[in-house]
């Protein structure tokens, strides 16, 4: 590509942040931006918590709980053991005590004026991370999933309620109103490419693209925009992917989540698992590459970037 390279990445938590490790290891700090989903937040004990903000940042700093990808590791929970002696209905959210630390931190600027962007800015810099780090608004959007027995903010329906509910509906509270953030807009107006990581599509990357200004600049691009699926062999690495796909009737493959991004990819990377479904996708009018995607070390997150980087800009 002849213009400067800078890679602009989408993603939510766990399994997009491995990929942005990936990339931050390829990519020069000025080469690459992630824009996270927020649509997640929430407010909790007078808190507010973002977090994909802090699994993409917790992962970039190398801090991250390796068995669970989120929260931070050799994390102690004395802070939630007391909480729960006062009042167990309220210790459902597994906030360590070096988590409660950033969070008490970002609540207490934000309490000060400055803007989420902001925030996450000075957060990630402490810990040491030059890549850019940026939440998809400064505005509230709140996920809300929609049950048989009424609607859930997504935290209880994720966490509490370990996404067991049958999903009827997914819908955006604030999307329609809110502002993508000016750094969100400005990184992908000199991206060289923009990637949605392998996050979940219906609960990580629809929220981003719910905001009218993001999924215009991104359908607007005059850049390659590629997707990486998050779906293997027929289910999801973590989280409950598969189970809104089967519960929406859509494929439970590359081919469903290709054919949900329709019209704002120019391609697709799947795993090499999923070969045999490269001619397909690429009938849809995609390019399409079979990668090994499932990253469990940091070597197998940097393969994958550089292979990603490798085959988009040869």
């Amino acid at each position: 590509m002849s213009q400067q390279r800078h890679v602009v990445l989408l993603v939510g938590g766990v399994g997009g942040a491995k990929l942005a490790l990936g990339l931050s290891h390829s990519l020069q700090a000025d080469e690459l931006t992630i824009i996270v989903n927020t649509a997640d937040d929430f407010e909790h004990l007078g808190l507010h918590i973002s977090p994909d903000l802090d699994t993409v940042m917790y992962t970039l700093a190398e801090i991250a709980n390796p068995q669970t990808g989120w929260g931070v590791i050799n994390d102690s929970y004395r802070a939630l053991d007391m909480l729960r002696r006062y009042d167990e209905t309220r210790a459902w959210f597994r906030l360590g005590d070096l988590d409660l630390g950033t969070n008490l931190m970002r609540t207490a600027m934000l309490g000060k004026g400055l803007s989420l962007t902001d925030v996450t800015r000075h957060l990630s810099r402490s810990l040491g991370i030059a890549h850019n780090i940026l939440p998809m608004s400064n505005d509230p959007v709140r996920t809300i999933i929609e049950t048989p027995d009424g609607d859930l903010p997504f935290q209880v329906y994720f966490v509490r309620e370990r996404w067991q509910p049958i999903v009827t509906g997914i819908r955006f509270d604030g999307a329609a109103q809110a502002s993508a953030s000016a750094a969100a807009l400005s990184a992908l107006a000199s991206a060289s490419l923009i990637v949605f990581g392998p996050s979940n599509p219906f609960l990580s990357i629809d929220p981003i693209l719910a905001i009218p200004a993001m999924r215009s600049a991104i359908a607007e691009r005059k850049v390659p925009c590629m997707a990486v699926s998050p779906i293997v062999g027929g289910r999801a690495l973590k989280g409950p992917a598969a189970k809104l796909m089967q519960e929406r009737g859509i494929d439970v493959s590359p081919l469903g989540v290709a054919a949900h991004y329709d019209q704002l990819i120019d391609g697709m990377i799947i795993d090499r698992t999923d070969a045999h479904l490269s001619a397909k996708i690429e009938a849809m009018g995609l390019r399409t590459a079979a990668l090994p995607t499932v990253m469990r070390s940091i070597s197998d997150k940097i393969k994958l970037a550089e292979q990603i980087l490798d085959w988009v800009e040869p």
